[in-house]
């Protein structure tokens, strides 16, 4: 048996002002930080080795990755991977959820944020929101670096990530990978399979690991949320 931990970061700034945040690279709120502190606490509990560590491309990710390691007194490397980004909301992206579905109406926003392939608007490539023109993702290469995406597209190319660099490292070891509500979100439908509506409805809490236990065939024999008082009551369970 190996552990496959996902940890969706701690609550950013974005995430405090109700902002479709998507590609751009904010950081962590001091209320993150602690989700991030209390994270790595309970995982160390579970008295787990993990072998590999991974996160997304993005700060809020990478800084919540950090903050566990910490905790867990572990100083090896860890891989980023653009693949594990959060959904790019398009034109949506830096807007206010709420004005926003004032201006919509709920239902348009609500499916703009949870349905299987419909996109938002592109961003404007002379956005300042647009990934092009965020230092972080220079490196990059443009082809792979989207206008907008469906939560369809956020799980190709996250589940194409997990099928070809991290499935067959949990053959070797455990592994703790810190990412986003609709990157982890899109590879929840990919191990539990879970239909459209299901990972529509799928919530993902900030800070609060999910540990799965899977067998050498890659089949899943339990999971749970580690904080308890703040797990969610998800289909999947």
């Amino acid at each position: 048996m190996s552990y496959l931990i996902l940890i969706r970061h701690g609550q950013s700034t974005w995430n405090l002002e109700r902002r479709f945040t998507g590609w751009v690279d904010v950081n962590l709120t001091e209320i993150g930080k602690l989700e991030a502190k209390k994270a790595g606490e309970l995982i160390k509990k579970q008295n787990i080795k993990i072998s590999y560590y991974y996160s997304s491309l993005q700060l809020r990710a990478i800084n919540t990755l950090k903050i566990v390691k910490e905790s867990l007194n572990d100083k090896k490397n860890f891989i980023q991977a653009w693949q594990l980004n959060e959904r790019h909301y398009g034109a949506l992206t830096g807007f206010n959820k709420v004005d926003m579905s004032k201006r919509l109406g709920e239902e348009k926003v609500r499916q703009l944020r949870r349905s299987w392939d419909l996109k938002p608007d592109p961003l404007n490539k002379q956005s300042p929101f647009h990934p092009t023109n965020i230092d972080t993702y220079k490196d990059v290469p443009l082809e792979n670096i989207p206008d907008t995406e469906s939560l369809k597209d956020t799980f190709i190319r996250v589940t194409n990530y997990y099928e070809s660099e991290i499935q067959n490292n949990l053959n070797k070891g455990n592994i703790l990978l810190s990412a986003h509500g609709n990157s982890i979100r899109a590879l929840c439908k990919y191990l539990f399979k879970l239909d459209k509506i299901q990972v529509s409805n799928l919530e993902i809490p900030t800070g609060n690991p999910l540990l799965i236990e899977i067998d050498k065939g890659q089949k899943i024999k339990s999971c749970k949320y580690l904080d308890h008082d703040r797990a969610k009551d998800l289909l999947i369970f």
